[in-house]
């Protein structure tokens, strides 16, 4: 329900805000799109933890490129190596 939830409003904003909006993107995917497939691969709590982090790196000082959602295997790898430190 979240998840339907969270989708639907990014899709809200793609459509209806982000045209209106300066092209601020750094990545490709873009950062609603990189968001939407997020939420939908690692639901909404992993997904949108992704997502928000995504949207902090994405600023003037960052160059930005080709920045695809993590794998479910280099997700666990990446969760693995936090639980460690």
């Amino acid at each position: 329900m979240i998840k339907n939830l969270l989708i639907i409003l990014i899709k809200f904003y793609k459509k209806f805000i982000s045209p209106v909006l300066p092209r601020s993107c750094r990545f490709y995917p873009t950062c609603s799109t990189y968001a939407m497939e997020a939420i939908e691969r690692f639901g909404p709590i992993d997904g949108g933890i992704l997502a928000i982090k995504r949207i902090l790196r994405c600023h003037p000082f960052n160059p930005g490129g080709y920045d695809p959602v993590p794998t479910k295997e280099e997700f666990l790898k990446l969760k693995l190596k936090r639980r460690k430190k």
